[in-house]
């Protein structure tokens, strides 16, 4: 049988970027309990999940951009800094994304690849619009639902949101500046001027400054 040259030439595999995102912890964390009473297997199943999958895929990752002397790894997490996040594991989770950036961009910085860390605002994901028992077409009716947060939830952004901020920063060509830094959504939302899926461009950085009195 004819095969065609095409065929005949060997599979090469590249890629000139990454993203991060396996969390799967949703139900593994037991809020408002200190960690000697949290359940160790779930505690150490959401480090399997959020920080050694994550370590797998960058290694992996990692040479096929080397190789090509250039691409975009980019951790997400939830957070700027490595302020404690209401739990240990959780904490311990979304802090190791934000130190395996920066870690990975020392020692991709000389092979031409860029790692940072991107962290989206109140994320308005599927877990809380079903916490809040509410759906993207309602969600703002969460805001008055008296549940713990929900009074914040106006503030809260769509998965796209962040999403469209990493399309934004991996098509500028200077991308390089920020290796090894956190770039929220709101942030990318400033610097491109991406809006989310409803027009609006949250930035959970403003409100918790004026709101909370916290500074991110």
């Amino acid at each position: 049988m004819h095969r065609p040259e095409r065929a005949r030439q060997p599979f090469r595999l590249e890629s000139d970027g990454n993203v991060n995102n396996v969390w799967g912890g949703e139900k593994l964390i037991e809020w408002d309990t200190p960690f000697w009473q949290h359940s160790l297997a779930n505690g150490l199943l959401v480090q399997e999940r959020a920080v050694i999958a994550h370590l797998i895929t960058a290694r992996l990752a990692a040479p096929l951009m080397v190789e090509r002397g250039q691409g975009l790894l980019i951790e997400v997490t939830d957070g700027v800094d490595y302020r404690y996040r209401g739990n240990l594991y959780y904490s311990l989770a979304k802090i190791s994304s934000i130190h395996a950036a920066e870690g990975m961009a020392q020692e991709l910085r000389p092979y031409g690849v860029t790692a940072l860390a991107v962290t989206p605002g109140f994320l308005r994901s599927e877990e809380m619009l079903e916490h809040f028992g509410v759906s993207e077409s309602n969600w703002r009716d969460a805001v008055h639902s008296g549940k713990p947060q929900a009074e914040h939830f106006g503030q809260s952004e769509t998965p796209r949101f962040v999403g469209r901020g990493i399309a934004a920063l991996a098509a500028d060509s200077g991308y390089s500046a920020y290796a090894g830094k956190v770039l929220p959504s709101w942030t990318l939302s400033d610097m491109y001027g991406i809006v989310d899926i409803d027009g609006r461009r949250p930035h959970w950085g403003r409100y918790a400054a004026e709101e909370l009195n916290i500074t991110l």
